[in-house]
């Protein structure tokens, strides 16, 4: 669908790249001067459609990842054929939701040349993003030997209490005055009711305004261990996406206030969110980036998802009026 949009506004459908069995969709000039950053993958079961159809309600667009970032793409395209687009590429990932792990390298790739990134995720209650928080996902694995619960429970070393000790101290490691958060998500443990766990899982989210705060988090859990005999523990994950500092979107969001008032975008915000994007590579690179340049709208991944309509043509407007001077200043 995206590929016969971009032939149909753009005159050329965009080149497939396979990488790892995924399917990614590049778009544009091989060595861009501005490029357009988006992802076509959802939070979405197939089959969400015939739950959550397609339907537009006045203002509102609604839809399974309608905000999340069809709309963003859609925009996007738009953008693009209103602009004079020499030097410009579009990438569109498909596995963003999941961490970006086929795709990274290729956005890497494509911002090489760039002197600017726009990220077209949706907005921050109309604000764009001009800082996102790093993130990190640990598994963290305790090894303990298994025995009858009610026969020789002392024969066994339970992995299940190792990673409850666990749990706890990983949770010591955040730093509210920072804003870095250190959470345990998703635990596992043992396998049967009247056996003493041989083995149990911890899985962690963690989110950092800074680099250093991220590498601090990532010796820290790196470090844990138990105090359990006879315990081992495995940490596996690591560092997933590097922070994005405001300081790399900052003089692009004064250029997106200027040109906001002739777009028909009024009193433009801009807004620091928890979440993470693709733009969070760029930026790490050094390359100006900044985001939330895609639908206004909310509920993203819920099933009260929704786009606002009279707010895409401005947004287009924006978009292409950025395109263009971040062209012609190169």
């Amino acid at each position: 669908m995206a590929n016969e949009l971009l032939t149909q506004r753009l005159g050329s459908a965009g080149k497939v790249i396979t990488v790892a069995g995924r399917d990614h969709l590049w778009w544009g000039a091989e060595k861009p001067t501005v490029l357009l950053l988006g992802h076509i993958d959802t939070v979405w079961p197939i089959g969400s459609l015939k739950e959550i159809p397609f339907a537009i309600n006045g203002d509102k667009l609604t839809g399974p990842g309608c905000v999340d970032m069809k709309s963003g793409v859609v925009q996007g395209i738009h953008a693009i054929a209103q602009a004079n687009h020499d030097g410009v590429a579009f990438l569109l990932t498909t596995d963003e939701e999941i961490g970006s792990t086929t795709s990274r390298a290729l956005i890497e790739k494509a911002a090489a040349t760039a002197k600017a990134v726009l990220v077209l995720e949706c907005a921050q209650h109309e604000a764009l993003k001009t800082a996102r928080k790093g993130t990190s996902d640990y598994k963290i694995i305790a090894h303990g030997l298994a025995a009858h619960a009610g026969l020789e429970p002392e024969k066994g070393i339970n992995a299940g209490l190792a990673i409850s000790e666990i749990a706890l101290a990983v949770s010591q490691i955040g730093a509210a005055e920072l804003g870095t958060t250190v959470t345990p998500t998703v635990i596992k443990a043992g396998t049967t009711t009247n056996t003493v766990p041989a083995q149990a899982e911890l899985s962690i989210d963690v989110r950092c305004w800074s680099a250093a705060e991220q590498q601090r988090v990532d010796q820290s859990v790196k470090a844990i261990s138990s105090t359990l005999p006879g315990i081992r523990i495995e940490v596996l994950g690591g560092i997933n996406r590097p922070p994005m500092e405001a300081s790399m979107s900052m003089e692009l969001f004064a250029l997106a206030k200027q040109l906001a008032p002739a777009a028909g975008v009024t009193e433009l915000a801009n807004a620091e969110v928890g979440g993470a994007s693709d733009g969070n590579f760029t930026a790490a690179l050094g390359i100006p980036t900044i985001d939330g340049l895609g639908a206004v709208g909310a509920g993203a991944h819920a099933q009260n998802e929704w786009v606002s309509v009279l707010a895409i043509e401005p947004r287009v407007k924006l978009l292409a009026a950025m395109i263009t001077h971040l062209l012609k200043t190169n």
